[in-house]
Formats: structure tokens, C-alpha cells, sequence
């Protein structure tokens, strides 16, 4: 079972101005991003510094384990600058935005290869709570703060650079990486080569007759492990293409577990049969609310989470959080019933769904 470190030992002498970017260089780039770059990697797209540069700064943080998702991020720096392939790859344009009161967790930065494109890429959801509720929102509103965010990078990069531009995120950040560039005007779009998004939720039902999303559907590579959860979430109108991963249900969304053979994924022709439960529950689920109902579910499961201060996810299990919640559930006769009555109908939901497969 082979993954992106292997991949790294097997390609890793071969620069990109030989042979460009593949799906696996696409899944790095975007896993890199979740490292914080901040006060290393400049914001301005023409001020551009070797991948190599940056990771020597980075790694020599004291706190270098709380600026990134997982400790593997970490793992993946050191193991990509040690290559040919990505030790001398520019990087420029970084852009970190967490804006609670707006309920925005938004960031980007930009690679340039060396095959004389640039790589515009976008992080997912990272470690706080805010991310993670934007991330229920795009349930019930049109477009979310992180998405207007995306086409605003996207724009201010095409005014300032000439490159052909490649796209790429990983959960969330593939969700907004396609926003953007459905949203682009025609000038810019004709510049994308292509999008990746790996495992990224798709969009609400109106988003499927845009015009500016229809036109660069060709463009899209979208990829899910086969048992997806958060990529198979709303709308795609472009097809999956569907990848094994070394670890089972949800798990699988960790890009680490993707499994590689050579310079791609190894390909899987159906989804799992769990993973197709989930899609038809939590759909029918989703569409038994209004907008309105699933914005009450998120703003009371958000104040139950961050009743005892919490602010990011690790936080969630301390046992002083978990007292927290038990006081809240007693305390808050309204908060109760709207969990207690979610979480029923989405069990009612499953229920229905496996009976339909019988």
C-alpha cells in the first residue's frame, strides 16, 4: 500500500519542468497548504520564494506542531523539500483569514512548479470550530464567506500574474477552489487549465444551471475515496473519479490514506455500499429542513459545542467541555429538543435508507 511518501522516493528526482503536475503533485500542494505559512511566506504574489526556503523557516518554529492540521503535515514538508521535484518549486501569494464574527476561516497560497503555470491552492477545514460550522452552512446559504473569499484571491491573483492557472484543494478547500473559478469571469476561466478537488462537498441545486459553473465543469477533477463522506455532500455535476484509501469509512477522507501507484491514485469502480447509505440519509435528511431550520441546527449545535470556551476541535474532548455540555443539555429545555429531534430524524433517515436497499 503505497502513499505520498512513496511517491516522493519514486519521483522525487524528476523536476516539474520535465513532466508536470499529476493528480498525486496535485493532493500534495494541496496538503501542504494546511501548514500556517504566516510571517514566512510573503502576500504578494510577485514576491516568490523557493518551497525549500520556506520549510527551513518553518521548521525551526518552536511551535511548529500547532501550525499545522495533523503532525504528518510536518512529515511531508521535510519529506518534499528533500526532492528535487518540489524543493526548488516557488511560493508566493499566502493569505490567512479567520474571522469568527463572520464565521470565515479562509486560506490560500500559490505554487509555481516550474512548468510555467502556477498552482492556486486552497485549504480545507482546519482545527477550529468556526471552520467547521461554515463548513454546515453551505447547507442552507447560497454562498459562504470562504467561497467569496476564494474568487477574491483568484481575481487579485489574475490581475497581478500571467501563468496559466492550475487549482487544487482538499475538502473544503476544493469546494471553494470550484467557486472561484465558477464565478471567474470569462478571461479568467479561459486561463484555468484545470481544478482538482479531492473530496470536496459540492453545492446546492441552483449552483448546477450556472452558467460560469456549467462551462468549467470539463475542467473539474473531482476525486473521492470510496467510502466519501464529505465529498459526496450536495450537488456535483461533474463524475467522481473514486480511489482506494487504506482506512474505512469516514477515516478515509485523511488524505495520507489515499493510495498510490506510480504518478496516480489506484482507481476503485463503485462506491461502497455504507458510503451510498449515507448520501441517500443524509440527503433525504437535509432536504426534510428549510434553510431557515438548518440555520437554527447549526447556530445551537455551534453555542452547545462552545458553551465552556471551546475553539478548536481538540477541544471538544476535554473533560471540562464534556461537563459543559451535560450542564447546557440540563440547563436549555430549547437546545435540548432541537438535538435530540435532529438527530432522531436523521436516525429515521438511515432507517429508511437501508430499508430501501433490502
Amino acid at each position: 500500500m503505497y502513499d505520498m511518501f512513496d511517491y516522493l522516493e519514486w519521483r522525487g528526482d524528476l523536476p516539474f519542468k520535465k513532466i508536470g503536475p499529476n493528480p498525486v503533485d496535485m493532493l500534495i500542494f494541496s496538503t501542504l497548504s494546511y501548514i500556517n505559512f504566516d510571517g514566512i511566506v510573503s502576500e504578494n504574489p510577485n514576491k516568490i520564494m523557493p518551497l525549500r526556503e520556506a520549510a527551513e523557516q518553518f521548521l525551526v518554529l518552536p511551535d511548529k506542531e500547532k501550525k499545522v492540521r495533523v503532525k504528518k503535515d510536518i512529515e511531508l514538508l521535510e519529506a518534499a523539500v528533500n526532492t528535487e521535484r518540489f524543493a526548488n518549486v516557488g511560493v508566493s501569494f499566502y493569505r490567512n483569514v479567520l474571522a469568527p464574527e463572520e464565521e470565515k476561516q479562509f486560506a490560500a497560497i500559490t505554487y509555481y512548479p516550474g512548468d510555467g503555470t502556477a498552482i492556486l491552492t486552497f485549504r480545507g477545514t482546519d482545527r477550529t470550530l468556526i471552520g467547521w460550522k461554515e463548513d454546515f452552512n453551505m447547507t442552507f446559504q447560497d454562498t459562504i464567506p470562504a467561497q467569496r473569499e476564494a474568487l477574491k484571491y483568484l481575481e487579485e491573483y489574475a490581475v497581478n500574474r500571467l501563468e496559466p492557472i492550475r487549482m487544487s484543494g482538499h475538502s473544503k478547500g476544493g469546494n471553494i477552489a470550484v467557486f472561484a473559478a465558477a464565478k471567474a469571469d470569462s478571461e479568467i476561466q479561459q486561463r484555468i487549465v484545470e481544478i482538482h478537488n479531492q473530496d470536496g462537498p459540492g453545492f446546492p441545486e441552483s449552483m448546477m444551471n450556472d452558467d460560469g459553473y456549467l462551462t468549467i465543469v470539463p475542467k473539474i477533477y473531482s476525486f473521492v475515496p470510496e467510502s466519501s463522506i464529505v465529498g459526496i455532500l450536495l450537488e456535483h455535476m461533474e463524475p467522481h473519479t473514486i480511489i482506494k484509501s487504506k482506512k474505512i469509512g469516514p477515516l478515509q477522507h485523511d488524505p495520507y490514506s489515499w493510495e498510490v501507484m506510480r504518478d496516480d491514485f489506484i482507481h476503485k469502480e463503485h462506491m461502497s455500499g455504507g458510503s451510498q447509505l449515507v448520501d441517500q440519509a443524509t440527503t433525504a435528511w437535509l432536504a426534510g429542513m428549510t434553510p431557515d431550520e438548518r440555520s437554527e441546527l447549526s447556530d445551537v449545535i455551534f453555542d452547545f459545542v462552545t458553551s465552556g470556551g471551546a475553539v478548536r476541535t481538540e477541544d471538544l474532548i476535554h473533560p471540562k467541555q464534556i461537563a459543559n455540555y451535560v450542564k447546557s443539555l440540563v440547563k436549555d429545555e430549547a437546545k435540548r429538543t432541537t438535538i435530540i429531534s435532529s438527530l432522531s430524524h436523521l436516525v429515521r433517515a438511515f432507517i429508511d435508507a437501508q430499508r430501501g436497499e433490502e
